[in-house]
């Protein structure tokens, strides 16, 4: 009798850490925050809990280093809109648009998960080039901190859309499309910008 035996694949700890994430980053866009669970990243894996926690400790480590992950992400995205952004024109849709994208892919949700249950990001300033490139279209002399504060309400706003945007609509009186449809609500806050921060 013949008995053939698979050798497991061996990963180093740097493969091992992409995949774990790559499977936790993809069950947070397909079921939101209570999908990342230790169990359901090592099915996707191929790999027992005990390795995810090996590599990641527990589940609120693992959370906070897909957040991490996703501020990363959202810098090199943030780079990629505002390449040539100025240049091809400035459109604020544009910005507002990408923006909502990126947060909607679950992060937002991430955030919000995190910070509610008392995590907080040690850095700082990742929005900082949105400031700098809104900031560049101001009227000359305007204050630095009001182009701050509209990107970190238009940066609150984005984060939490896919969590409460249709109910909070439905809150002030939108109905049916109009609470559902984040579009018409990503235009509003597109004009807010330009008329808070003097953008012709």
């Amino acid at each position: 009798m013949t008995t053939v035996t698979t050798a497991r694949a061996r990963r180093t700890p740097d493969e091992a850490r992409r995949l774990i994430l790559d499977a936790a980053a993809s069950l947070l866009a397909d079921a939101g925050v209570g999908a990342v669970q230790v169990r359901a990243v090592a099915a996707r894996v191929g790999m027992t809990d005990a390795g995810v926690t090996h590599h990641f400790g527990n589940r609120e480590n693992l959370l906070a280093e897909l957040l991490r992950r996703g501020g990363r992400q959202v810098r090199a995205a943030l780079r990629d809109v505002l390449d040539g952004w100025l240049e091809r024109g400035a459109d604020l849709l544009e910005l507002v648009e990408s923006l909502e994208l990126l947060y909607r892919r679950g992060y937002g949700e991430l955030a919000v998960a995190l910070h509610a249950a008392g995590w907080r990001d040690p850095g700082g300033g990742m929005l900082d080039p949105v400031v700098d490139a809104l900031h560049k279209l101001r009227p000359p002399g305007s204050p630095v901190d009001d182009t701050r504060h509209a990107v970190a309400a238009l940066h609150q706003a984005m984060a939490t859309e896919a969590l409460y945007g249709s109910a909070f609509r439905r809150s002030a009186g939108l109905t049916d499309d109009q609470a559902e449809d984040p579009e018409a609500h990503v235009h509003w806050w597109t004009r807010q910008l330009q008329l808070s921060l003097g953008i012709g």
